[in-house]
């Protein structure tokens, strides 16, 4: 393992423009949601550039990794599609809805 010289500096030039993009769509279309989705992906760019850096991964390895964590990703998404969050929700919050 090597300290992370160049993935911490890529690291944040992605966040930042990520955050760029994520204000202007959050100006434009006034979705919250978008502003997270654009930062959980620069994040998620950003720890993939770490790792690479710090264990000295060549391409291979790289595109194992993205594929283990979008499968895990995937099974993640559908897990937590299957639980019904209603039986979960506080009274006083369904209360509101109707």
């Amino acid at each position: 393992m090597v300290d992370a010289s160049w993935s911490i500096f890529v690291g944040i030039i992605v966040f930042i423009i990520g955050l760029i993009f994520a204000a202007s769509y959050y100006v434009k279309y006034r979705k919250i949601y978008l502003v997270s989705l654009i930062a959980s992906i620069s994040t998620y760019v950003f720890s993939i550039f770490y790792v690479w850096d710090v264990y000295e991964l060549n391409k291979n390895w790289v595109l194992l990794i993205l594929f283990i964590s979008t499968v895990l990703m995937l099974l993640l998404g559908k897990y937590f599609s299957k639980i019904e969050l209603s039986s979960k929700v506080h009274t006083s919050l369904k209360e509101k809805e109707v």
